[in-house]
């Protein structure tokens, strides 16, 4: 009872700072799950940032562009190595290779969380142009060929 009263009252005060920082600027953020069972090195992960429903979008935006991902305690590597694809004005597209570092030399996880989940994030650009309705393609490229441990992968777009 105590823990959901808590909660509840956590999850009020996220939403009021939320709330209360927007700035007009909308951001825009897409998620993926990946198989319990482990990321296998030819599945292609393709996120789309925007909601392609909605009329008011942009086409391209000018911003942050970030990689973030989930990992839990099993994990068994200090990094990950990811190649990112995505579209830049002018129909350009650009591939990325990424070494994102989730442990110190010392196993010690360097991402935020607490239990058996940590969250990291890295800026691929911390300026630059994205075609939010188009996809962003995202790939592990260590060398195992099922990856374990990786719980989901994200794209940001922070204005």
């Amino acid at each position: 009872m105590m823990r959901a009263l808590l909660y509840n009252i956590c999850v009020a005060v996220v939403a009021a700072v939320g709330f209360v920082s927007c700035g007009g600027e909308r951001d825009y953020s897409s998620w993926a799950n990946l198989p319990q069972e482990g990321w296998i090195f030819t599945d292609t992960v393709s996120l789309l940032p925007v909601d392609t429903s909605l009329t008011d979008n942009d086409s391209l935006v000018n911003g942050a562009i970030k990689v973030a991902l989930r990992h839990g305690n099993s994990y068994r590597y200090s990094n990950l190595w990811l190649e990112l694809t995505y579209h830049t004005d002018n129909r350009r597209t650009v591939r990325d290779t990424l070494n994102i570092r989730l442990a110190d030399v010392y196993g010690r996880w360097l991402g935020s969380g607490f239990g058996a989940s940590y969250q990291q994030e890295v800026t691929v650009k911390p300026e630059g142009v994205i075609d939010v309705t188009r996809p962003v393609a995202m790939r592990h490229i260590m060398r195992v060929d099922t990856l374990r441990g990786i719980e989901q992968v994200g794209i940001e777009v922070i204005r």
